[in-house]
């Protein structure tokens, strides 16, 4: 669809939005979704056909996006388009701006998966602000979060990319509600704003209207988008951006709304949640420390951390873990360290400890 929006604006004389397109996918889509949700295929050992494909994929990214580029950026596409064909010779041309401007296939979208994507970009982004605003880290494992469906389709939807939103957000289990739950209560209220230059002479009605609202008919305005209520002898015709729908936190949740989604997140950290919290971020400041030292990518290591019974806990459970993601070959717990190359970190608020790592 990039294609062919950007097409549609440069046949319009818009070079602001075509400029504003490449840069909205290049941003939220290529870089800060695709690339870095796929380090770890371009990072494998072995040239492997999801390998190849992963390489391939983000070629024809940058070789597309350096062709519709090119009216609006031509020595930048001209850089970056050359670099590209140099290597693969694929379009027989010496210059960006010799070569064809794309064309849109339409037969290759996929709106099923377009809109799988959006659905993970989307409930990944109000889980990880209800840990900002609840000053839970990233790193900090949680139990689950609970999503109300009102359709098989969506929970179908939200399903295959489960895995991909547990991955993002940190968290253990995905568990779906049907819309005739009971667990999260939702209130709703007018939207002045928008009422009140459609209906203010029977503004105070509809707002005392709406705060006697079941939860039947909140659902039913959420499920179809509009709603008539009759006050005075009058019919308004309400819609989703005439009201403000929230969800009401329950003891040991957070709860988030945007548009027909809702998502609540268990904040309960257990023990063991708190030991893989800390154990992920030992793995972190250890990785930090190997970045500083200037070791290389496979360089094997030596670790000492200094003791402490939540840290003696966390390395005790998730040891193997913690040696692999940073090519540990010997992990010890000591009392202290005398090495004047140790460095003193803060694992999580409170707990510091002192790290010696060397080759």
């Amino acid at each position: 669809t990039l294609i062919k929006d950007v097409d549609s604006y440069y046949h319009d004389y818009e070079p602001t939005k075509a400029g504003r397109a490449i840069q909205d996918f290049v941003d939220e889509y290529l870089s800060n979704w695709y690339v870095r949700l796929c380090r770890r295929r371009f990072w494998k050992g072995e040239y492997s056909e999801d390998k190849i494909s992963a390489y391939q994929t983000l070629y024809t990214c940058l070789e597309v996006l350096a062709r519709l580029s090119a009216p609006i950026a031509p020595f930048f596409a001209e850089r970056l388009f050359c670099d590209l064909n140099a290597v693969t010779g694929k379009i027989s041309v010496q210059s960006v701006h010799h070569a064809d401007f794309p064309k849109a296939d339409t037969t290759l979208i996929d709106k099923e998966l377009e809109e799988r994507m959006q659905l993970a970009q989307k409930l990944s982004s109000m889980v990880l602000s209800l840990r900002k605003k609840s000053n839970i880290r990233v790193r900090q494992p949680l139990s689950k979060i609970m999503i109300p469906v009102d359709s098989k389709r969506l929970e179908e939807q939200v399903e295959l990319v489960s895995s991909l939103i547990l991955s993002e957000v940190n968290i253990k289990n995905i568990e779906f509600l049907s819309a005739a739950n009971n667990i999260l209560v939702k209130k709703i209220k007018a939207n002045f704003k928008t009422l009140g230059p459609k209906y203010g002479k029977i503004m105070k009605g509809i707002a005392n209207a709406l705060d006697t609202f079941s939860q039947e008919q909140i659902a039913e305005i959420e499920q179809k988008g509009v709603y008539n209520l009759q006050i005075d002898g009058e019919t308004a015709e309400l819609t989703l951006n005439d009201v403000e729908i929230i969800t009401q936190d329950i003891p040991g949740w957070v709860v988030a709304n945007e548009g027909k989604l809702t998502v609540a997140l268990d904040i309960t950290i257990t023990d063991d949640l708190k030991y893989e919290g800390i154990a992920r971020e030992l793995v972190n400041r250890i990785q930090n420390i190997r970045k500083e030292s200037n070791f290389d990518v496979m360089d094997k290591i030596k670790v000492d951390v200094q003791q402490n019974n939540e840290i003696e806990a966390a390395v005790n459970e998730y040891k193997d873990y913690i040696c692999s993601e940073t090519l540990t070959e010997q992990l010890n717990l000591v009392a202290s360290i005398s090495s004047s190359e140790k460095q003193q970190v803060e694992i999580i608020d409170g707990l510091q400890s002192d790290i010696w790592v060397r080759k």
